[in-house]
């Protein structure tokens, strides 16, 4: 699968993790994924990052949480854009709120943190020297990010007018945010047959402009905020799940089948969760049969 070398405005593009001891955070990471990983920070800073990679192209980082900030675990994810700070004022405009103000990275790029109506954190990546995540959708790398929410009619509202985001209804309860224009993006510079791909495993008409998905909340889960989350493609989610509890991390949703995956929800063992996930285009009958029981066929 060719190597990204950049994204377009408006596309998730990078992960990291904040974690209280990022040290053994990476030992986690490094056994699960076979991560090589790196601390590019210099050496008298007080902070840790850990640029993780695979045939040394990067996929994601471990980092230290930020000072000043809750000492918890989290998985957070990074939005494309052209200019952080134009991006700070739509944020504002849409009804969102600025968590960090636009700072710079060296000479990696500028990013800023900013937090949707909801509350539900995410940052803002304006490329400099690094381009992002170079391997995704294999083994290990990222594959999706998606938004949990109680509100999804508010926050397609927040993220459209923040990054042109429109909804496409998969059918069974699921729904993708897409960005016109990134399929035609992906068809140019990385997958030229990504719409006959799709269609001969059954995918619907502009799934090759997906940039995240939709997720709500269930009502039983009332104390769990509205937050992003981060998936990895994995080659055997049941195998993942069991070595992830080897190392000490925890499975919180054990392997299962859902419309086109077959997913596990595991938290590592400072708390961050990510979800593990292997494509499998006959699960697509869920998606159906999810219809069907809902209409009362």
């Amino acid at each position: 699968m060719p190597e990204r070398d950049g994204y377009i405005p408006g596309v998730p593009c990078w992960v990291d993790t904040s974690q209280p001891d990022p040290e053994a955070a990476v030992g986690f990471y490094r056994d699960l994924f076979g991560w090589e990983l790196e601390d590019t920070m210099p050496p008298e800073s007080e902070g840790k990052y850990f640029i993780a990679r695979i045939r040394d192209g990067d996929v994601a980082a471990v980092g230290s949480i930020p000072e000043g900030a809750p000492q918890e675990a989290t998985w957070n994810t990074y939005i494309w854009v052209d200019s952080v700070d134009e991006t700070a004022s739509a944020v504002r405009d849409a009804g969102g709120s600025v968590v960090m103000e636009p700072f710079d990275v060296m000479d990696a790029g500028r990013m800023a943190v900013f937090a949707d109506p909801e509350g539900a954190a995410f940052c803002v990546w304006q490329a400099k020297e690094n381009k992002g995540a170079r391997i995704v959708n294999e083994h290990g790398s990222m594959t999706m990010n998606g938004l949990n929410t109680r509100d999804a009619e508010g926050a397609t509202a927040f993220y459209s007018a923040v990054f042109g985001w429109r909804v496409l209804d998969l059918g069974g309860g699921s729904a993708m945010w897409t960005l016109p224009g990134y399929g035609d993006h992906l068809e140019e510079r990385y997958h030229p047959d990504i719409r006959k791909q799709i269609a001969a495993v059954g995918g619907p008409a502009g799934f090759e402009d997906v940039v995240a998905s939709i997720n709500p909340i269930a009502a039983e889960e009332p104390e769990t905020p509205a937050h992003w989350s981060v998936t990895f493609a994995v080659d055997d989610p049941d195998a993942t799940a069991a070595k992830a509890a080897e190392l000490g991390g925890k499975v919180v949703v054990p392997p299962s089948d859902v419309p086109w995956s077959r997913i596990t929800v595991i938290a590592d063992p400072q708390g961050a969760t990510f979800i593990a996930s292997k494509f499998v285009p006959e699960n697509r009958v869920l998606a159906a049969r999810a219809d069907s029981a809902a209409s009362g066929a």
